[in-house]
């Protein structure tokens, strides 16, 4: 920690990635920092799940350099991609749960791959504090995702990423296809998830209330690179024509208006 700002827990330098002929980042910085809810937003194309899946290693970057942990992610061994794995816990914009496997199993996908030797007993009694962390009531451990509506099903998928009690969470649009009650009630429980258990929070969203409601920082994808990552109240006075029209829209008044946390966050980055 330096000047009273934690260390980063994810370093993205100079990152570049390319589809073709199609350059999405191109230089790309970002810092993220110890126990800190951090929004990524940007307008369609920029690179906002490019960027995660750059990160978590599901994408490998055409160049630049990724830090996860204190781990050069791109350059890691086995043994290194696995630590990474293993303290990284994601959900995926549509939950991405096997349809074929009760939440419980989808739950106990994680442990399996990471801890065989759990015995099946604990196995499925973890995944029950997990379905029930996550704000699932416990009979839901036994129901198949097609059972669950869409607010239960991201629920599903949260404990599952939770599984490993990661340090790290990414969520890809969690709030994406949710009612207004229901995004506010994800929103809540994202926060006190975060607050209780000291995880950091990677998360993508379009969604202006989340934005307001629980993150730290916002970190502005565009122009193939993060033109700022600040508090809100900075990020709403750049001078750029994509940060003007979403937030001073109509929309982004609403939001900022319902914003009851009144929270401040540390200086940009």
């Amino acid at each position: 920690m330096s000047g009273g700002i934690p260390d980063p827990v994810i370093r993205v330098r100079g990152l570049v990635n390319r589809f073709g002929s199609q350059v999405v980042h191109d230089g790309l910085d970002l810092d993220v920092r110890r126990g800190e809810i951090i929004g990524v937003v940007g307008g369609s194309g920029s690179g906002k799940s490019v960027l995660m899946r750059s990160i978590i290693g599901l994408r490998t970057p055409t160049g630049g350099q990724v830090e996860v942990l204190g781990v050069d992610a791109l350059n890691a061994s086995e043994a290194e991609r696995l630590r990474i794995e293993r303290n990284s816990g994601v959900l995926f914009q549509d939950g991405a749960l096997f349809s074929s496997l009760t939440v419980g199993e989808n739950v106990q996908v994680p442990l399996k791959e990471h801890q065989p030797g759990l015995p099946e007993t604990l196995r499925y009694e973890l995944a029950l504090l997990k379905v029930k962390l996550a704000g699932l009531p416990a009979d839901a451990v036994n129901k198949l995702p097609s059972q669950l509506s869409g607010g239960m099903r991201k629920r599903a998928g949260l404990a599952r990423a939770l599984a490993m009690d990661p340090p790290l969470l990414f969520l890809d649009e969690p709030t994406a296809g949710l009612d207004p009650i229901g995004a506010a009630a994800f929103d809540r429980l994202v926060r006190t998830l975060q607050q209780a258990l000291g995880l950091t929070v990677f998360l993508i969203t379009h969604d202006l209330d989340t934005l307001y409601a629980i993150c730290d920082r916002v970190a502005v994808l565009a122009d193939k690179r993060v033109i700022a990552c600040a508090p809100l109240a900075e990020i709403e006075q750049l001078d750029h024509p994509w940060v003007r029209e979403y937030f001073h829209g109509p929309r982004a008044r609403a939001a900022r208006d319902t914003d009851a946390g009144g929270r401040t966050a540390e200086a940009s980055c």
